[in-house]
């Protein structure tokens, strides 16, 4: 599984980085939201986990920008932890929305649903397509 973690925090990258990676697991980094977009087409992940809250394009613009081209499950990962910030996101396009700090046990609980869901959806198209 390949995740994407955009977020200009390399402290926060790092930590995310060591919690996910595995032999089963590849986590690539994006430091901004332009760079993530970029890193969407280039390695074409599996999830993507986003922070809100960064410099020129923040994570709302950035999820938008995602969802023109992509329906790759998106997991917010942020401190803001405001009824109306969690709607905007998930206006935007986001999937889920998780509030800093989460423990790695609760964080892989989210990933672990937002890829069953995904791949439900996709059998549920391959049945309807046949």
């Amino acid at each position: 599984m390949k995740v994407l973690v955009i977020d200009d925090d390399p402290a926060m990258t790092e930590l995310l980085k060591i919690q996910l990676e595995s032999d089963t697991v590849t986590v690539y980094i994006a430091y901004s939201g332009e760079e993530g977009i970029k890193m969407v087409r280039k390695t074409s992940p599996d999830i993507i986990i986003l922070d809100l809250l960064m410099p020129e394009l923040d994570g709302w613009q950035t999820c938008k920008g995602i969802r023109e081209f992509t329906q790759t499950p998106i997991l917010i990962l942020s401190a803001l932890d405001n009824p109306g910030m969690v709607a905007n996101a998930l206006d935007a396009g986001a999937d889920d929305y998780v509030v800093k700090p989460v423990s790695s046990t609760m964080l892989n609980v989210h990933l672990k649903n937002l890829m069953r869901r995904s791949h439900s959806k996709k059998e549920y198209f391959r049945s309807v397509n046949v």
